[in-house]
This record gives C-alpha cells, structure tokens and sequence, in this order.
C-alpha cells in the first residue's frame, strides 16, 4: 500500500529544472482563508513544518465504474478542417455545455508522432523501480506513482510538459517531448476558443500550467487532479469510461482522435455553465478489445499551485446583491455568482488523496 506523498509548501516546479515554473496570475490576488470559509483549517495546518504535517486519509473507497450504472454514449465528433483549422464554436459550446467531452479529429499532430510516443512512454514501465526513483522523484504531483488500493495498483508519470533533461535523452524521449508540444499547442487553442465561447477571457499562457500524465492500462481510475481542460489521444478506438456530472458514462472510441474532457476549473471559471469530468478517462472494463499492453496519455492543462480560483464570467452578482440586478449598460439580468473563490492548492491536494467519492467536491465551494 503506497503512502501518502508530502504535500509541498512552495510552486509547483517542473520536473527537471530546466524551466521556471509559471507564475502566480496578477490579474486576481490570491484570499487568505477567513475562519468561516471551509479552507480554514487547511490553512491553519500549513503553517506547521512539513515534518508535523498531516496527511489526509487515502485509503477512501474509490468510487467504481463497475459498481455503478453506467450510461453507453457516444462523444460529439467537432472536426478541426485544413487548410484555415478553427473550432466551430456552437458545436464546441453544445458538447461543452451539454455533456463536457467531445472527439476532435481532423487535428495537425502529426500522425506518425502518437505511436513514436507511446513506444518512448511505454519504456518508463520497464525500468527497474530505483532508475524510475531516481528520474522521476516524488514532487506532488510529478514524478513516479505506484497508487496501491483494495482495487489493485496503477503505476503512473506525471510529467512537466517541457520534457527536458539530460536524464531523458538517453531514453530517447524527443518523440514524447514533441507530442506533449503539439498537445499543448492544441490545448491553448481548444482553451481559447472555448472560453470565448462562453463569455470570457481566456488566462495568459503563464498562467497555465500543462502536464504530460502517463498511465498504464489500467481499467480503474488512478489519482485525480484539477485541471481546465485535457486532451487524451486516442491511438486505437478503444472505449472510455469517465465520471461525469450525470454520473459514469462508458464512450465509444474514435481512432486517431484526441478525445478532450473539461475538468472543474473550467466549471468555476464558467460559473456552472460549463459540464465537467472528474479526473480523467481511463480504459473500459467491458471493452474486450483493450491492448493489456496499452498506456494512457493525457495532457491536462491546470494550474500553478499557488493560484486561486474564481468564476471568471464578468458582472456576477454576489449573494448580498439584488438578484433581479440588471446591467445599467444593455438592460441584461446579471447571473448570480455560484462559486467563492478558494485555494488551488488545497482542492487539488484535497481530491488527490480522496480519489473519486460520490460527492461532487465542488459542493463545499457553492456560494450559500
């Protein structure tokens, strides 16, 4: 059974440090917990040395996909057509608002690059345990992760995006380090063009933090973490089963797609309007065409760990406010705000060691 990892009390650094870790948005200052907001005593315990620290419970009964009702669907297909590439922004409103996951196709990431890929990420599993230690040091929430729990382990990388060390290049990783650019690449624009959509503006790039996690095939859902947005390639049409806010749906699979899933930072960034699945899609269990010899790789696109998180939508009104309160300037109802804002740092480190459970977390953060 793995232990807890140790929760850090500074920025989210990359993995290697060949790159600075991006910094702490200026746009919104980050709140000090008050005593009446649910993060107080998480705010409290920071305080303590690392040493004295305790860990939240992760032995929680993850919730199960298979001891579950599970709904069959297929994912909305939004076609990325050459030679001016750009999203349909109703369609991309429609699956985000309705479902909070789509198939992209039609997509610029080269097609040969995903197989180049999985084969450099696949070479990470084989490694004796002290060469994957000595990598890939624990760093919450990168580096190496064994997540033993009464379903089984699934052993995973989380990975800066950049990819760029000495260490890496003689495991030939170029094929991983150019994937993860172009799923990046890729993630900016779905981000950019979804946030337009919806009614606001999208956060600089140094704002945003994007990670390569890399999982085995696994057919259970492995350690969750917040994120916006994610971007899983699907290489071969293998069916997916992911927590939503409906509950578990199993989708169909779309060879040579990227599979895209809205996370609970887009949720509160939206305030509500937006869909979301909970961590990230993994394997079904009643696909009998599952590769036992498979992985999974996403690039979720989340944040430093320092941020605070707020609903970005402009003119919300707060609680105290008049709910019927109009714009002065186009005579609009004004939405009412349904979140707080809160730390990043203690939601993403709080569903970490929670895993799935059937409460929404999200629900401590609705405004009362």
């Amino acid at each position: 059974m793995a232990s807890s990892p140790e929760k850090p009390h500074h920025h989210l650094p990359p993995l290697f440090a060949t790159a600075a870790p991006p910094p702490t948005p200026s746009s919104h200052p980050n709140l000090t917990p008050q005593p009446t907001t649910p993060d107080f005593l998480s705010h409290l315990l920071h305080r303590l040395p690392p040493s004295l620290s305790p860990t939240l419970p992760t032995r929680r009964s993850q919730l199960s996909s298979s001891t579950s009702t599970t709904t069959t669907t297929t994912a909305p297909i939004i076609p990325l057509f050459a030679p001016t590439p750009s999203l349909h922004s109703s369609s991309l409103l429609s699956a985000s608002t309705e479902l909070g996951f789509f198939h992209l196709t039609h997509h610029r990431i080269p097609a040969h690059l995903p197989l180049s890929a999985e084969s450099a990420a696949l070479s990470l599993f084989s490694l004796p345990l002290h060469r994957k230690q000595l990598l890939f040091p624990s760093n919450w929430p990168l580096g190496h992760d064994v997540d033993d729990d009464d379903d089984g382990a699934t052993e995973s990388f989380c990975l800066d995006s950049s990819i760029s060390t000495e260490s890496t290049d003689e495991l030939g990783f170029d094929a991983l380090r150019e994937f993860s650019r172009e799923m990046e690449k890729l993630g900016m624009n779905i981000l950019e063009e979804l946030c337009s959509a919806v009614g606001f503006h999208s956060p600089a790039p140094n704002n945003l933090c994007p990670l390569m996690w890399v999982s085995d095939g696994k057919s259970k859902p492995g350690r969750v973490y917040p994120y916006a947005l994610a971007l899983h390639y699907q290489i071969r049409s293998e069916k997916q089963s992911l927590f939503s806010d409906s509950g578990w749906v199993s989708v169909m699979g779309q060879a040579d797609s990227v599979f895209v899933t809205l996370g609970d930072i887009a949720q509160v960034w939206s305030n509500g309007k937006l869909k979301k699945v909970r961590g990230r899609p993994f394997p079904s269990s009643s696909d009998d065409i599952i590769n036992p010899h498979s992985i999974t790789m996403s690039l979720p696109i989340t944040l430093p760990v320092e941020s605070t998180i707020y609903p970005l939508l402009p003119d919300l009104i707060d609680n105290e406010e008049n709910e019927d309160a109009v714009d002065s300037t186009n005579n609009s109802i004004r939405d009412k705000r349904l979140f707080d804002s809160f730390s990043f740092e203690d939601y993403a480190w709080r569903v970490y060691n929670e895993r799935l459970l059937p409460k929404d977390p999200l629900v401590r953060y609705r405004v009362r």
